[in-house]
């Protein structure tokens, strides 16, 4: 294999160019009361692209083969049933978490909570699965799962904002090309990254390859990410994550006992209300907020976030999201998750600023990826022998240039893709106790989506007593999919 001068590999002279891989396998599965045979195909689409030298078409080239799951119901009519295409975030997470954890007919065991069980993972029948109401597929973007770059393509031709979206919306119409399923009622669904690349498909797919969607369902929100980055000068992620704050004290029991005894949702009224009004005046008044105001709004700060009012003072009013993790149950030893926070962990050093790992992620990675890598090789005759990519870091160097020297924010393109396609419905959950996409932030960014009112009927909007996947919790699970089971049914 020989170096190119940009640092990718060649493929040697020889080597044979890459092909589709698909295993195909049959099941059932009893769902809502009724035996539902399906198929399964799983395996890696090669995508091509028309090269050129010398401003001459040459042949297609192979530039990546992307790894799916597929399942389609047996002897359902694709003019008129429904198909689901799902992905997940990161940038660098594979579909494994959408499709093991809420939509396919399989899932992870965990109790009822989201802890799972020593190790290693199992999967059981999955009851809250989608697939009677609409076929799915999980796509794994490139860099992900079994999804590779062919030798010889540089990285930034594919972990980058729209060359990711080219390459997803181009898997979606070969997808459709091939299965028949340009009649079919399409959807989207994707978490956190994920809904920043279905809202990117959302107008790609239209203006690309004029393909108008049904429905999009964005579980955990990553739109505009000037509401995620604490940066300093930057005062509007402290508004939007205190109420997330105030959760995730409540449950840990770190408010006030007047404040432990209302419901959450009672806590979150009010806490959201301060937010929007006294606490952004105070913090858009910087320096000029005369002392006693100041004195004030610490003593809410403190009474909403179970926090010191000295600690509070001392982040100058503007508390950042791994310290609160850090510091919420520092007198215990214990961390809370960014993920979900109703999961702790312990650190070596105590008096650290940050956590050493996030406890709502290590608490299921184990059982997602022990399970997906045996049931894509047992259940669905898919072999590699190269490593099933569950989450890589390829957030850490992802391009954005659409986006240079500003905050990404991709809720106009979801808001023009709207306007084009009107009939286009949009299904928006959020967690509670989710720190990386919290819902304060998610209702910030429909606030100021500049459509009609006309258009806002389209949305629907959910809240949920968990975090990042609140499908792991039981009662989020069952709730979430009778949701997304009437978004897609109607």
């Amino acid at each position: 294999m020989a170096e190119t001068e940009h640092g990718a590999a060649e493929p040697a002279a020889g080597t044979p160019p890459p092909t589709d891989r698909l295993a195909v396998t049959r099941h059932r599965l009893r769902l809502a009361g009724r035996d539902l045979d399906y198929t399964a195909t799983c395996g890696t689409v090669v995508l091509r692209e028309e090269s050129e030298k010398e401003g001459v078409a040459e042949k297609e080239k192979a530039r990546a083969s992307v790894f799916f799951v597929a399942y389609t119901l047996d002897g359902a009519d694709p003019a008129t049933r429904p198909v689901t295409f799902a992905f997940n975030g990161g940038p660098g997470s594979s579909s494994v978490w959408l499709h093991l954890g809420l939509l396919g007919p399989k899932r992870v065991e965990l109790d009822d909570e989201g802890r799972a069980p020593p190790p290693p993972g199992r999967l059981v029948d999955n009851d809250c699965s989608l697939l009677d109401r609409s076929d799915l597929v999980f796509i794994d973007p490139v860099g992900t799962g079994y999804s590779r770059m062919t030798p010889g393509e540089k990285v930034a031709e594919f972990h980058e904002y729209k060359r990711d979206l080219e390459s997803v919306g181009e898997f979606i119409r070969l997808y459709c090309s091939r299965h028949g399923r340009w009649a079919s009622p399409k959807y989207l669904i994707g978490e956190s990254y994920g809904t920043t690349r279905a809202a990117g498909l959302s107008g790609h797919l239209i203006e690309r390859h004029g393909m108008y969607l049904n429905g999009v369902m964005l579980v955990s929100c990553a739109l505009d990410f000037a509401s995620l980055r604490f940066d300093p000068g930057h005062d509007l992620p402290p508004v939007l994550f205190l109420p997330t704050y105030a959760a995730t004290a409540w449950y840990h029991g770190r408010l006030a006992p007047e404040l432990q005894a209302k419901p959450l949702r009672e806590v979150l009224a009010e806490v959201e209300a301060f937010a929007a009004g006294e606490y952004a005046a105070a913090l858009f008044r910087g320096a000029r907020l005369p002392a006693e105001a100041r004195a004030a709004v610490a003593r809410r700060l403190a009474r909403y976030t179970g926090l010191s009012e000295a600690y509070v003072e001392r982040t100058n009013l503007r508390v950042e999201i791994f310290r609160f993790c850090k510091e919420l149950l520092r007198d215990e030893g214990r961390t809370v998750g960014r993920l979900d926070s109703r999961f702790t962990g312990f650190d070596r050093d105590g008096a650290g600023e940050r956590f050493e790992f996030d406890p709502g992620f290590a608490g299921i990675y184990g059982a997602y990826a022990a399970a997906m890598n045996d049931y894509v090789r047992r259940a669905l005759a898919f072999e590699s022998d190269a490593p099933y990519e569950v989450l890589k870091g390829l957030y850490l160097n992802w391009g954005w240039k659409d986006y240079a020297n500003r905050f990404a924010n991709v809720a106009d393109t979801l808001r023009k893709a709207l306007a084009m396609n009107p009939h286009m419905r949009v299904l928006v959950a959020n967690g509670y106790y989710d720190f990386a996409t919290p819902h304060f932030a998610s209702d910030h960014t429909f606030a100021h989506l500049e459509i009609p009112e006309t258009l806002r009927s389209n949305f629907t909007v959910e809240y949920y007593e968990a975090g990042h996947m609140m499908y792991v919790h039981r009662p989020s699970l069952e709730r979430l999919s009778a949701s997304l089971r009437a978004f897609v049914g109607g």
